[in-house]
């Protein structure tokens, strides 16, 4: 009563008021709370834990139950080095089920706020060391897999798991690079030795989802500098693992598309050497020449001076506040429009190049009216 009672002072305004609405017994809670309260703070204070130990025991069969047909009990028993190796496993595992990163990592998040609301019962003191698992592995699985623009932070578990953390003894995360038997080089660039060392995982189904989570990063990297380019990009790899997920082509066909994918996005780093450009100036040729015809009718040579005029004048007439000033964001379309026309850009293409170049600018205006 005191954790949740703690949780809830952080948390004011979460919905649905007590911690435990999210596990289906709130009024059971409720009523001990108006039983307690009713009687002066002399009655019974407890809440029926047989129910919150219902709860958890039910959470636990339905994660247990996902990982029938893996010996997951062997990891508690597991020496240090092997236990990595054994971590991987699991998540191997696991991503080779239908659905089944998303239903894992639901399913032992509930199971947590169960097993939170049933300590210090015998039962849950019992299953502790499975419950630590469970855990260890879901953070590997994010860690590993999921990109960090798709976490949501989930701040009730996180304050959960520091009022259980003397109830639940797991081990320190894994590092997903060490379970996975990867080397740790500079992954931000995804260099050929790594690429290398992904291609020979045993483990495809992790292999995958690993290179997904890193290119999407990448890509989310990218989108700060570069609107046209990610988006193009974030094309490539959505439709790489929709055929994948569509079992079009098998688990190795769809890494080899992710590593050329890696290969192609770090040469995207090099491109402005290669066209005579800045990074910016880039940016705006890329959103510039994203339809093919305008670069059909004017060339690269032409398309390559029209991005630098642009980046040049633009910078100058952006203002801090120019993206809220519905005047001042009318400046800058007119603006563009005109050195557009006075290039020649195509006049059927101006109107989408004009909107790509803003869009490009407002990624890159923070850097501008900051220097």
């Amino acid at each position: 009563m005191q954790a949740i009672a703690r949780v809830n002072r952080v948390f004011k305004d979460k919905p649905g008021g007590l911690v435990v609405d999210y596990l289906g017994i709130a009024d059971a809670l409720k009523r001990a709370l108006h039983t307690y309260t009713a009687s002066g703070g002399k009655g019974q204070a407890t809440v029926n834990q047989d129910q919150a130990v219902a709860v958890m025991m039910e959470k636990y069969e339905v994660v247990r139950d996902m990982l029938h047909g893996f010996d997951y009990k062997t990891i508690l028993t597991t020496e240090a080095a092997k236990r990595m190796s054994a971590i991987a496993q699991a998540m191997e595992f696991i991503l080779g089920l239908d659905d089944s990163k998303k239903r894992y990592l639901q399913a032992v998040s509930v199971l947590s706020k169960a097993f939170a609301l049933a300590v210090p019962h015998e039962q849950a003191l019992a299953i502790r060391d499975e419950v630590g698992l469970f855990q260890e592995i879901r953070s590997a699985l994010v860690k590993a897999t999921v990109s960090e623009s798709e976490r949501t932070p989930d701040e009730m578990e996180s304050a959960i798991r520091q009022l259980i953390s003397r109830a639940v003894y797991s081990t320190e995360v894994v590092d997903i690079f060490a379970a996975a038997g990867l080397k740790k080089p500079d992954i931000s660039i995804l260099s050929d030795e790594f690429l290398t060392e992904v291609r020979q995982l045993p483990q495809r189904n992790l292999a995958l989802e690993l290179l997904k989570k890193l290119i999407k990063d990448e890509i989310r990297t990218h989108m700060r500098k570069n609107v046209v380019q990610a988006r193009s990009f974030a094309d490539m790899l959505e439709e790489a693992v929709r055929k994948y997920q569509n079992r079009a082509i098998e688990a190795a066909q769809v890494i080899e598309e992710l590593i050329q994918l890696a290969k192609d996005i770090r040469k995207a780093q090099t491109r402005g050497k290669e066209l005579g450009l800045t990074d910016d100036e880039v940016a705006f040729y890329d959103a510039l020449a994203e339809n093919q015809s305008a670069r059909d009718v004017m060339g690269d040579e032409q398309l390559r001076f029209l991005a630098q005029e642009l980046v040049d004048r633009v910078k100058q007439n952006v203002t801090i506040d120019w993206q809220v000033r519905e005047n001042a964001r009318a400046q800058i379309r007119v603006l563009v429009k005109r050195i557009l026309r006075k290039h020649g850009y195509p006049p059927d293409m101006q109107q989408r190049a004009t909107d790509l170049v803003l869009e490009q600018t407002e990624v890159l205006c923070q850097e501008w009216t900051v220097s």
